[in-house]
């Protein structure tokens, strides 16, 4: 099977989607970005045809990278159930990787997992017992850190410090109603590709 077009430029992220995560969504985004990859996601497509795992399964195929947060461990306060969603997606991802054939594009898949807390995650997957999580604690700081660490490590890129990229996001959102006010868009109602158009456009106004 032949490798998709910027295979080894593509970084699946697999997080929450709701209000409280936007702030470490929208950094991942940033991150992936700004290191010269392209941020890809569930939401990038919107085709009501489309049914969703087949969706999100075609996107994990046409990623090397996937960057899985698991810190939604919380009941729905509606249903009062765990949501499922991105344990799913990291299987889906992790089982990509481990069967595809041994000269296929997808045994170079990488991916690193996130979580609140460095060992929390044993209490809802223990059979993750041995990986290495990356706690980020919240703080978008940590979230770009661990992102352009892992993309360095595994690219073997020579990428800017997660310090001076955690400047530039911040500058950058500081820009974003801005950005918004010019396209005659609303920062609260961007969706995943305004978000993703904002960012490229600031980053290529922002070159070093």
């Amino acid at each position: 099977m032949k490798e998709p077009a910027a295979y080894n430029d593509n970084v699946f992220i697999n997080c929450p989607f709701d209000s409280t995560y936007k702030p470490l969504f929208w950094a991942t985004i940033f991150t992936i970005q700004d290191c010269d990859f392209t941020a890809r996601c569930a939401q990038e497509e919107d085709n009501a045809g489309d049914v969703r795992i087949t969706k999100i399964i075609k996107i994990i195929d046409e990623c090397r990278y996937g960057i899985h947060d698991i810190s939604k461990a919380d009941l729905d306060q509606n249903s009062l159930l765990a949501r499922f969603n991105m344990p799913l997606e990291l299987g889906i991802f992790i089982g990509a990787h481990h069967f595809a054939p041994s000269k296929s594009y997808n045994k170079n898949k990488r991916s690193m997992v996130m979580d609140i807390e460095p060992y929390r995650y044993q209490k809802f997957i223990s059979d993750l017992s041995g990986q290495d999580i990356k706690a980020h604690g919240s703080e978008v700081s940590r979230v770009v850190q661990n992102i352009r660490d892992f993309l360095a490590t595994s690219s073997r890129r020579k990428l800017p410090g997660s310090a001076y990229l955690t400047q530039r996001y911040e500058t950058f959102q500081a820009k974003l109603p801005e950005i918004c006010a010019q396209l005659t868009w609303t920062v609260e109602d961007l969706t995943f590709i305004d978000y993703v158009n904002c960012v490229t456009a600031w980053i290529e106004d922002n070159k070093v």
